[in-house]
Formats: structure tokens, sequence, C-alpha cells
């Protein structure tokens, strides 16, 4: 069986993007996870290796154009991701040529859009980024409290505070100085909370936050079932979402947020009846444009692949170097 896909990013945040629907049959559970195993890993996948698979699938019901699936490094599915997203609003606009519609994902139907490039040749798009809870079961975690906002959690550290919610992937927030954000303690944490602990059954993404001005912050995170990644939309989004919150933010005004692959924008929204909902503003990168058989690619014969790259990597790094 013959095989399209891109090599695509958001922020830095690299996947491998490919659309089953234009396949003669789905692939199978064995085949998405050889597809992973061969051409994501970092040091003998394919072009470096990837964040994750995003599968592009049919919608069964609903209105959306097509239906996301994130396959993480690891093999377990995320049931969103924000930078993903954006390459996905891009890839079924220029299929379907269309500027505004939803995709589902795994837990709702999220409005898309084409947004202003954030930069010349910069191909931009703004994704929703909801539903937003912070009760213990949508983590999920175990705790005495059903919440937790701006509280120090023993185990993990006796001087920092941390803020749990789903956006809907879990995140463990808080903010820090410069030096922190840089320091051995993130790691210790982000390992301690992705391994065998007491608190969070299912492993959970934690970000340090860094406020670098008003309505700027800076956002690393370490990604469950990645590692230490160069951006997270869904983390960039519930840091934003902590930062209005905790720390003086305003709803409905952009916040600039850096990471380490580059920069995007959000707006947190508030509605009384569904709460908090946020605005997911940045690049959409297709940097190769990959064709094979599904027998090559599933046994790591690379060799046998056309592979053409696009120029919009080198645009990408003129942006960020204007940024920095």
């Amino acid at each position: 069986m013959n095989i399209a896909m891109q090599k695509v990013h958001g922020s830095g945040n690299d996947f491998f993007l490919i659309d089953e629907t234009q396949l003669e049959r789905p692939f199978t559970d064995k085949e998405i996870d050889a597809l992973r195993t061969h051409l994501c890993d970092r040091k003998t996948g394919l072009l470096n290796g990837a964040d994750g698979l995003l599968l592009v699938e049919s919608v069964i019901g609903g209105e959306s154009l097509a239906k996301m699936r994130v396959i993480n490094s690891d093999g377990s599915e995320a049931s969103m991701c924000g930078n993903g997203l954006r390459t996905v609003a891009r890839y079924l606009a220029e299929k379907y040529d269309q500027e505004s519609f939803t995709v589902e994902t795994m837990f709702a139907e999220l409005k898309v859009r084409q947004a202003k490039n954030l930069a010349e040749k910069i191909a931009t798009y703004q994704v929703e980024i909801s539903p937003v809870r912070f009760e213990a079961e949508a983590i999920p975690m175990k705790t005495k409290n059903n919440t937790i906002i701006d509280e120090k959690i023993s185990e993990l550290s006796s001087k920092l505070t941390f803020s749990v919610v789903a956006v809907p992937n879990p995140h463990l927030i808080t903010f820090v100085d410069h030096q922190t954000l840089m320091g051995d303690e993130f790691e210790r944490i982000a390992t301690y909370v992705n391994g065998d602990n007491p608190i969070f059954p299912d492993g959970i993404n934690v970000s340090f936050v860094e406020i670098l001005g008003n309505n700027k912050i800076f956002v690393r995170t370490f990604e469950r079932g990645v590692g230490f990644t160069n951006a997270c939309g869904t983390a960039m989004c519930a840091s934003s979402l902590m930062y209005v919150l905790l720390h003086g933010g305003n709803f409905g005004e952009t916040i600039t947020v850096k990471n380490t692959g580059g920069l995007v924008n959000t707006v947190v929204h508030e509605e009384n009846s569904d709460g908090y909902w946020m605005e997911l503003i940045g690049n959409a990168t297709i940097t190769h444009e990959i064709s094979g058989t599904l027998s090559d690619f599933t046994k790591a014969q690379f060799k046998k692949a056309s592979i053409k790259e696009t120029n919009e990597q080198a645009d990408y790094e003129k942006f960020l170097k204007s940024i920095k």
C-alpha cells in the first residue's frame, strides 16, 4: 500500500501527518505502532524522528471535515494537541479550500481557521482549545482536595506552588524565575510525576512558566509520552489560562507565549455557561513531502522513499531570528 505523508511542525513540535482517508484502507493498530516506532525514533527514525504521528481520519458523525488522532512517540495516544491541530487545520484547509471549519478530536469538535500570518511566508492557523476542567477525575489525580490551584504539593517541592488543569490534556503548571526554569528541578519533578507516583497515576504534562512582562510568558514543557519538547500547544494555553487567573492577565487580550521552538499567541476567553476556552495562534509549517510504501516505512527502509524538502523551514528559521 502506497502512503503519502508530510513532515510538519507547530512551534518546533514535529510530526508525521498521514491522511488515512486517502489510503485504500485505514491502518491497523499494529501498523500504526510499527509506523510510530520506526518513523519517530529520534536516533534511527526518518528525518531525525518526530514527537509523534498525526492521523487524519473520516468522521462517523458530526459536521467536522475530519477527525485528528495524535499518537505520541512512545505509543500512547493524546486526547489533543494544539500544535498538531494547527498543521492538520492547514492540511484540511488546503485540501478542501476552506478557511474556517471544525476538526473532531477525542473529546470535542474544535473550531479552526486560517489566521493572519505571524510573519512573511509563515503559514499561520488559529485553533480552539477546549474543554477546560480542574476536577481530579478529569486529570486524573489522587489528592485530598478535588482541585489544585496555586498550591504546594509536598511530594514535589517545598518551595514551588502548582496548578492542575485539563484542556483536555492534563497539565501541571508552576510559575518560576528564569534560573528555576532552566534548572535541574524541572526534570526531577517531571520525571517523578510521569513515573510510578501516588498523585498522577497516568502521568501528566509539566510546564514551568516564566513571566516576561505584561501579557508575555515563556513556557517550557515536559510532555507526557514525549519528554522535553520544543513546544506543547495545550501547555501554552493552560499556562496562559493560569496567567490570567493568577497573575493579572485579562480575558480577551492577546498573550505572547515564547517557547523553545518559537512563539505563539493565545487568547483566554471566559463564558458563563461553559467556563473557559482558549485560542491558540501559531505557525503550521510543512518541512517535507514524503511518499513510499507501508511495508518500507514499517521496516525502516527509508532509502526507498521519495522525500522532497520544502523551503518553509528556512523561512521559519528567519522568523525565529527576528523574534530573539
